[in-house]
Formats: C-alpha cells, structure tokens, sequence
C-alpha cells in the first residue's frame, strides 16, 4: 500500500510541476510580446529621440 502511495504522490508532483512549467512559458511568452510590441510602438520625447517606455 505504502509503494502505490508513493507512485501517485510522486506521479502528482509531477503533474503540478508540468503544469506549472507550461504555465510559466506562456507567461515568458506575453511578457515577451508585450516588452515587443512597446518596443515598436514606443513614442517620441520632446528632443526628438525615442524614449523608454518602462521606468526601469
């Protein structure tokens, strides 16, 4: 009883951890797209010159 346990403890670790990955790539994914489409998409500063469009 105690080996079954064990296997689907582990086989639901497993789980959690693969959803968690995949989520976290589509989360790369937009956050990658966002910072992308603010690149293009930045405006102009009063100089002239293309300013950021983040605070960092």
């Amino acid at each position: 009883m105690v080996p079954l346990l064990l296997v689907l403890l582990l086989a639901l670790i497993l789980f959690g951890a693969g959803f968690a990955l995949k989520a976290l790539w589509w989360i790369a994914v937009i956050v990658l797209v966002v910072w992308l489409v603010g690149f293009v998409a930045r405006g102009t500063g009063a100089s002239g010159t293309r300013g950021r469009w983040y605070r960092w």
